[in-house]
This record gives C-alpha cells, sequence and structure tokens, in this order.
C-alpha cells in the first residue's frame, strides 16, 4: 500500500506512476502475438495445442462447442433463487438500455437535400466470458442482453474451458440470455479464433467483454481485423471520502473489488490518515471472513493507494486524472451531484453511502463492462449502440445539387482536385 498527499511536490508523478495503463509488457504483447499467429494460421489444431499448452485441457475440434441440450440442462437444474436473480439482472439491463435504443431519421439540409441516418444491428458479434477462478455470469448478461436487444442476429460466446468443464452457472446464463452458440476456448486464443475464424468457429465482427491482461492485449493487436468493444482489464475502484463516510461501508467496498485478482487497483481519496488507519483496521477484521485470501493480499500490497486530500476539490482532480472504472463517493448527500458535474472521466459513478458499486457489477441496470487503465479519458462503458452501426443517406435533387455548387468548387480548387469538381459539373450541363 501507497499513501500520497494530495500537496506532496511530487504527488502528479507518483500518481502517474501508480496508475495502471492499458498497455501490456513487451514480453506478454510478444506472446499474444504469437498465439494470434498461429490460430489465424493452423486454425482449430493451434487451439487444441494451446489449450493443453496453457489450460491443461484435451479437446478434439468437435468438442469445442458446448452442445445445446448442456445449455439448457444447466438452465433446468438452476435453483429457483439463482433462476430468478438471473432473470431479474437480465430485465434491468434490458430495461436501463431500451432508453439507448437510437433512432432513425431523416430531414432537410440547408440546400434542401434529403439527409439522415439509419441504425442496423452488427451482423455477428462475440461475447467473452472471463471464466477461471472468478466465474463472471454477470459479464454475460451485460453483453449478451444488449446484443439481443439490438437486434444481433448471431452471438458467439467464448468461455475458458476449464479443467473441470464450463461452470455450469455460466452455461445457464447463457440459455437465459438466449444465447446458443458457446465455445469452450478462453484468453488470446478465443478472441483470435473470433477474430479470424477456425474450421469449427465462424469469425465475428466485433468482440465484447473484458478480460485479463492476455485477453486484453488480445483484442488491441486484432483490432482492424474485427471492431472491439472497450480495453476493460482488471478491476478497479475509486472511493472518496468525507468525514460523513462509514469506516466499515468503505473497508467492504475496497475488499469487494480486491477479491477479484491479486492485480486490482484501489484509489481512497480520505480527510484524514487517522481515518485511513480507522478503515486498514476494518479491513484487516473483515477479511479474515472472505475466502480469496490471495487475490486480496495482492491487491493490498501491490495495488491499493490512499491520498490524503484537504478538499473534495482535490478529491475530484485526483479523479479525473485516474479515470477509474468504478467511482464510489462515500460523502454528504448535499455533495452529490456537484461531484457528478465535475468528475468527467469515471466509467460508472456510485453516489451515497447506500451505493456500494455491486449493484452495478449485478442489480441496478447500466452496464458493467468499463474502461480500465485510464482509458476512461477517451472511452466509455458498453452501450447498445455499440452493438450497432450506422448509415449516413443522402439524396440531391438537380435543384439541390445547384445549391451546393460554391461550396464543392471552392473545395475542390483549395484542395487541388479537379476530378471531384467535375463529378459536379458535368451534371450542371446536362
Amino acid at each position: 500500500m501507497i499513501t500520497l498527499h494530495y500537496t506532496d511536490s511530487d504527488f502528479s508523478d507518483q500518481l502517474a506512476a501508480f496508475c495502471r495503463t492499458a498497455t501490456a509488457p513487451k514480453h506478454i504483447a510478444d506472446s499474444v502475438r504469437d498465439i494470434i499467429s498461429a490460430i489465424s494460421e493452423r486454425g482449430d489444431a493451434a487451439i487444441i495445442e494451446f489449450l493443453q499448452k496453457i489450460d491443461g485441457v484435451s479437446l478434439t475440434p468437435e468438442e469445442l462447442r458446448v452442445p445445446a441440450e448442456q445449455l439448457k440442462a444447466a438452465a433446468d437444474a438452476l435453483s429457483d433463487e439463482r433462476r430468478s436473480a438471473i432473470e431479474q439482472a437480465i430485465e434491468s439491463v434490458r430495461a436501463f438500455h431500451s432508453e439507448g435504443l437510437p433512432r432513425s431519421w431523416q430531414g432537410s439540409n440547408p440546400h434542401g437535400a434529403l439527409v439522415g441516418e439509419k441504425f442496423y444491428p452488427i451482423e455477428r458479434v462475440g461475447i467473452y466470458t472471463p471464466g477461471g477462478q472468478v466465474p463472471l455470469a454477470s459479464t454475460i448478461v451485460m453483453t449478451a442482453t444488449p446484443a439481443k436487444l439490438a437486434g444481433v442476429p448471431s452471438v458467439a460466446a467464448f468461455t475458458p474451458p476449464g479443467k473441470n468443464g464450463v461452470d455450469p452457472n455460466l452455461l445457464a446464463t447463457y440459455y437465459l440470455c438466449g444465447v446458443r452458440e458457446v465455445y469452450r476456448v478462453g484468453g488470446p486464443m478465443a478472441i483470435a479464433a473470433a477474430a479470424y475464424g477456425t474450421q469449427s468457429i465462424p469469425a465475428v465482427c466485433k468482440i465484447f467483454g473484458p478480460g485479463n491482461v492476455y485477453t486484453n492485449e488480445a483484442k488491441r493487436q486484432v483490432l482492424g481485423t474485427v471492431g472491439i468493444d472497450i480495453l476493460a482489464g482488471t478491476s478497479e475502484v475509486m472511493i472518496i471520502c468525507d468525514e460523513s463516510a462509514n469506516p466499515d461501508y468503505v473497508a467492504a467496498d475496497l475488499l469487494a473489488q480486491a477479491e477479484h485478482d491479486p492485480r486490482v487497483k484501489l484509489y481512497l481519496t480520505i480527510p484524514s490518515e487517522a481515518f485511513l488507519q480507522t478503515v486498514l483496521e476494518e479491513i484487516g477484521r473483515q477479511k479474515a471472513t472472505l475466502r480469496l485470501q490471495q487475490n486480496i493480499d495482492g491487491t493490498l500490497e501491490d495495488g491499493f493507494l490512499a491520498i490524503v486530500c484537504d478538499s473534495l476539490d482535490q478529491a475530484i482532480d485526483a479523479a479525473n486524472r485516474i479515470a477509474p472504472e468504478h467511482l464510489e463517493l462515500h460523502t454528504e448527500e448535499r455533495t452529490h451531484m456537484n461531484l457528478l458535474e465535475a468528475i468527467h472521466t469515471a466509467g460508472a459513478i456510485f453516489m451515497g453511502h447506500q451505493t456500494p458499486t455491486v449493484l452495478g457489477d449485478f442489480a441496478a441496470g447500466p452496464n458493467h463492462t468499463l474502461p480500465t487503465g485510464c482509458t476512461g479519458r477517451f472511452y466509455s462503458g458498453l452501450q447498445i449502440t455499440d452493438f450497432m452501426r450506422r448509415s449516413s443517406f443522402v439524396r440531391y435533387s438537380r435543384d439541390n445539387l445547384i445549391g451546393a455548387t460554391p461550396i464543392v468548387r471552392a473545395f475542390s480548387a483549395m484542395e487541388q482536385l479537379d476530378a471531384h469538381g467535375q463529378s459536379l459539373e458535368i451534371r450542371l450541363r446536362d
């Protein structure tokens, strides 16, 4: 753990050094590049080799796809409680994203010509679900639900095979989300297969879903061959506290993110070091009852940054620099809307003492696939329009064409593009 004071002379340098960017180390980038190259050239055979080498799982090409009846059997085996929870989460996500559905439109431009936009679902998408020691069923809800809502006709899902098979809760969630094409392939192998296709896995147009540093790097490297959603890597949370913050809640919310992975980043702004000490003591008490001790210990040791701030303005500045995936405001209610207006790089903002990040993970409705590694400076969280593409359209009459002539003549001359101008002038001669 590192403690900084916002007023330290080297605060900016120390903060920049701590913040994880989305850039992978060279040895990881090189390893991922080799995997992608092999799968793009040899397809299923390369996937089978890497699954044995990396995951310790032996599969035939025919076994890469999960049988549809296995998906249904997993859903049928769910307890009523879990099935209801999944279905309610789907409904919350569907309701939230329905508000963002774009509308096609048409109208007239200043020349009187017909102009407009038309929105279409992407033809085929791939959704990636981390499924190692933490099988993220909620990620399926967050990716498959908007895909279906957008009208995507073909959805292929990818998740690690697991030495004991794919977690049945994942299979059940795929089924309840309407996904029937699921492959037992994870990590960079899944991204390469989705991007380039293999003998048994048809390529997709765009890839969605979070992953570890290897998966994220693979998405970066295939961008251009296919589209990707965002660079959503290992989880992050930042908590802004004032004197009203409850140390028990703060500790619980930090631990909730720390259990994801030992490389999680935790950011905490506090009004005093005395408050920090109280939080640390509570973390120690709560941690003793939790299962994923190794992940938590790794994060607390290497990924926890506490910043002592003299004011909320300082905390806001730190948040806008960090661009955290999740940002919690443990502050007095009267400050929430001002903070919301001032913070402009966070992936998702959770306002108030009764609004932990876990609500966004599972129940609230907004998407939990969010930018990490400082990419919130230019990326937003997943939204319904990410599963769609847009075409503009234009139709000119001769009278409309005459109105545009001065503009076309001027730009054709400025850019020395004679043929551009000629393509309009020839129509004026008829």
